[in-house]
């Protein structure tokens, strides 16, 4: 039986590197982002490199989650999909994934904002995708009758082993080793947003550092996290503590 894992995360948190972890695995597939070209064709949004993203994918919703739905890469028994909550802005959405296994990947809006900053790109609390996150919180609660897998990547940065394997525990699936360090480099599963967005994970070979001192944010910046700030400490309270 080949289990699949829709993993929502918020932008700009450690997702790219939980997908490196999860593709180190022998036995998973990765797909990064599947809905983001539909989520650019349907929005208009103007984002870094949106006619490349939209020309290099499938833009139709349904197709796309028929996709998800079907056959495995290369017959893997897992496979690990990366998806952003904020991307589903169709009648496509969380319940249409019942026999995934659903987790959520969350990270303090301050340092959220100030990656975001950091890469001179605008942003508003609802690109953050916060609210829609506690949303599908709520939904796979509903869905599986079981509470939600819920992990913050500060605490995966500060041990990296624990959480792995805790979330391998929660989610059925055996333990692998190769989930803690990764070749450098692009992969062919990575979307054309690479280029623009993975350059620190491009290089890495494994996890970062833990998160040192808060950042500094503009004024505009921090109104931007304090909006988030509720959603993310409700979805903080359920998370996987060790």
């Amino acid at each position: 039986m080949t289990i699949r894992i829709a993993m929502w995360s918020g932008p700009r948190n450690i997702s790219t590197a939980m997908m490196r972890s999860f593709g180190g695995r022998s036995d998973c597939a990765v797909s990064d982002e599947p809905f983001y070209g539909a989520f650019l064709k349907t929005t208009g949004q103007r984002q870094p490199m949106a006619d490349e993203v939209i020309a290099s994918m499938d833009c139709d919703w349904q197709s796309v989650a028929e996709d998800m739905r079907g056959p495995v890469p290369n017959d893997k028994a897992v496979w690990y999909q990366k998806h952003m909550p904020h991307h589903m802005v169709s009648d496509v959405s969380i319940d249409d994934f019942p026999d995934h296994r659903h987790a959520f990947l969350i990270r303090d809006p301050e340092r959220v904002v100030a990656s975001y900053a950091a890469k001179r790109v605008e942003v508003t609390a609802d690109d953050l995708g916060y609210g829609r996150q506690l949303e599908y919180v709520d939904r796979a609660a509903q869905l599986t009758g079981k509470p939600p897998v819920v992990l913050d990547s500060a605490d995966i940065l500060r041990d990296p082993e624990g959480y792995l394997r805790a979330i391998c525990a929660v989610l059925d699936i055996p333990w692998d080793p190769g989930m803690l360090s990764w070749q450098s480099g692009q992969r062919e599963t990575d979307g054309i947003w690479a280029s623009h967005w993975y350059g620190r994970v491009i290089e890495t070979t494994g996890f970062g550092q833990p998160e040192s001192t808060a950042p500094r944010l503009g004024e505009r910046e921090q109104a931007i996290a304090d909006q988030c700030r509720d959603a993310y400490s409700r979805l903080s309270a359920l998370r996987i503590q060790l």
